[in-house]
């Protein structure tokens, strides 16, 4: 299975920024993967954010992110970036990062069957 951690999450005013970061387990290379964001509010399902592919580094983003998230990777770090601008409370919720060694990013941003799913980051959009 593949392990990943997620961090960068916290409190911040409706308008603020926050930036996401999930890095690979010991000898997982993030970049032969498709990496995808996930998150999950209180009470609701848990719904696909983001996603970058593999291949050619195309990104993905559901209707409510678009124009203020943007998914990056840094090679060198081993890590994928989630930029959040213009938060609003309805972003509030855990984030997660995951993917399995099949998975490939669509406009669907469908959960990689074999995910093994981490603790997640707590964001909190409120004033």
């Amino acid at each position: 299975q593949v392990h990943l951690v997620e961090s960068g999450g916290g409190l911040v005013q409706p308008g603020g920024s926050l930036r996401l970061s999930c890095a690979g387990s010991e000898g997982f290379t993030l970049d032969f993967y498709a990496i995808a964001w996930f998150r999950q509010a209180p009470g609701k399902e848990r719904e696909g954010v983001s996603c970058i592919s593999a291949s050619d580094g195309s990104t993905y983003y559901t209707d409510s992110t678009k124009g203020r998230f943007t998914i990056s990777r840094d090679s060198a770090k081993n890590t994928v970036y989630l930029q959040m601008n213009s938060l609003k409370p309805e972003d509030t919720a855990v984030y997660y990062c995951a993917t399995d060694y099949l998975y490939i990013c669509s406009s669907d941003l469908y959960e990689p069957t074999s995910a093994s799913w981490g603790q997640g980051t707590q964001v909190t959009v409120s004033s």
